[in-house]
């Protein structure tokens, strides 16, 4: 079965032209021409990916990803006539999958579509191992969902799959390279600075618990690290211990 792409682009120029090349390269395009069109044409056309323009009618690309990131994981690639950071980190924060600049070739798209559509494969293939528990945090694979105690963490599909990487692996330290690698994909083409974004937004939602029994660390001119932290014992424990008890 061809993998289905839906294109929501207010340009027809654009709209057409993605079409006929997807169609060209055997993937089954179903397009909208606006923000309410996308997200009416998502949920009847069930796409295995979404192409959405950031600057829309009716609903901008922000609130269409937003609306549709809340009922489920469809792949979505951003594409942005806008050089703004705000815009481009605003899009990964709502769940976004990767974005594109305007004008981009048809090359690189392929080839960003061709790393996202595997990464949503292997995710969707059921994991061996079906929970990690590290300190507080609960790490429900089948699930993709991340508890501290009861509470689950809001975490987008990149948080939640950066943190379920480093939680299964404490201790060791990671590059930049490697974690764009492991959990962008190989043929990932964006800015490397997208590994410390997300390990910021990690840190603050982590952050709003208090100690967890872990901690991500910095690894000056290396990378990152998720360090066990054992809580120092209390004064009577210490005691008891140097007696011998």
């Amino acid at each position: 079965m061809p993998k289905r792409i839906l294109v929501v682009e207010d340009d027809a120029t654009i709209r057409d032209t993605l079409s006929f090349n997807l169609k060209k390269e055997g993937y089954a395009v179903t397009v909208a021409q606006d923000g309410a069109d996308g997200v009416a044409k998502a949920r009847s056309s069930r796409p295995d990916l979404i192409l959405l323009d950031l600057m829309l009618p009716e609903l901008n690309g922000l609130e269409v990803c937003r609306i549709l990131r809340q009922e489920g994981n469809v792949p979505i690639i951003m594409l942005t006539a806008k050089e703004s950071e705000v815009d481009k980190v605003i899009g990964l924060q709502l769940g976004a999958d990767d974005y594109i600049t305007k004008p981009f070739s048809l090359r690189e798209l392929f080839a960003r579509m061709t790393a996202v559509l595997r990464r949503s494969e292997q995710r969707d293939v059921r994991p061996e191992v079906e929970e990690d528990r590290l300190g507080r945090l609960r790490i429900d694979r089948a699930g993709r969902r991340a508890m501290v105690d009861e509470s689950e963490l809001k975490l987008t599909p990149k948080e939640w799959e950066l943190l379920a990487y480093l939680v299964r692996r404490p201790g060791r330290v990671f590059t930049r390279e490697i974690l764009l690698e492991q959990v962008w994909g190989y043929n990932y083409l964006g800015d490397r600075k997208t590994v410390d974004v997300h390990i910021r937004w990690l840190r603050e939602k982590l952050g709003r618990f208090g100690k967890l029994g872990f901690e991500i660390v910095t690894v000056r001119g290396a990378g990152y690290r998720l360090d066990p932290v054992r809580e120092p014992a209390a004064e009577g424990e210490r005691a008891a211990g140097a007696l011998g008890n």
